[in-house]
């Protein structure tokens, strides 16, 4: 039987290319970098993004947490973005594993409280997915969030990202285990209202 899409880059590709810039419906997702700290540390420091990401940060930590992302990008194992507008650093998005070998990814994001509620998480995830699977040519891309985050439920919905059934007691949080959703999206899915990013 023909394969119905190209393979994903082999191992190497990812590595070999500079992370890219990304423009999202008006948004810049751009590779993090050392001056974005304080806004890393404010940001594990809000509360929701502490109660669904699991943690807080200090200053320290947010040096080595910015720095470590360059190694992942080197090491073909992950990718993580600041999202801008107008300049500004209004959350993140990343990829938090890959294996290209299998064409497949998982993405995690978050956005400062003063940038909720203008579909920011949605469009950088849909302009993320597309060069995922334009540019790596990945097959299938997951997240995963408790089932009692309801807004992130929305994003992935929002970004063309399928619910496919919920990991029973899968994700530790500081009140207990939860159950998590599992949505994924794939190259050959067909996604209404997305718009392909371009790189600069």
């Amino acid at each position: 039987m023909p394969l119905l899409t190209e393979p994903a880059l082999p191992p190497g590709s990812m590595a070999a290319q500079p992370q890219p810039r990304i423009r999202a419906e008006g948004l810049l997702l751009r590779p993090w970098q050392p001056s974005d700290r304080p806004v890393v540390v404010a940001a594990y420091a809000d509360p929701p993004v502490q109660r669904w990401h699991c943690r807080s940060m200090t200053d320290g930590e947010a040096v080595d947490w910015i720095a470590a992302w360059s190694g992942r990008w080197r090491g073909e194992t992950g990718a993580g973005w600041a999202i801008l507008d107008a300049d500004q650093v209004v959350g993140q998005i990343s990829l938090r594993r890959v294996v290209l070998a299998e064409g497949l990814a998982e993405l995690s994001y978050w956005v400062l409280p003063a940038a909720r509620g203008r579909r920011v998480a949605p469009r950088a995830l849909a302009a993320l997915a597309d060069w995922c699977f334009g540019t790596l040519r990945l097959h299938r891309l997951e997240l995963c969030h408790s089932t009692a985050n309801v807004a992130s439920c929305r994003v992935a919905q929002r970004a063309g990202f399928a619910a496919e059934g919920t990991k029973r007691g899968e994700g530790h949080h500081a009140d207990g285990w939860h159950d998590m959703h599992l949505h994924a999206r794939l190259d050959s899915d067909e996604v209404t209202g997305a718009t392909a990013p371009t790189e600069r």
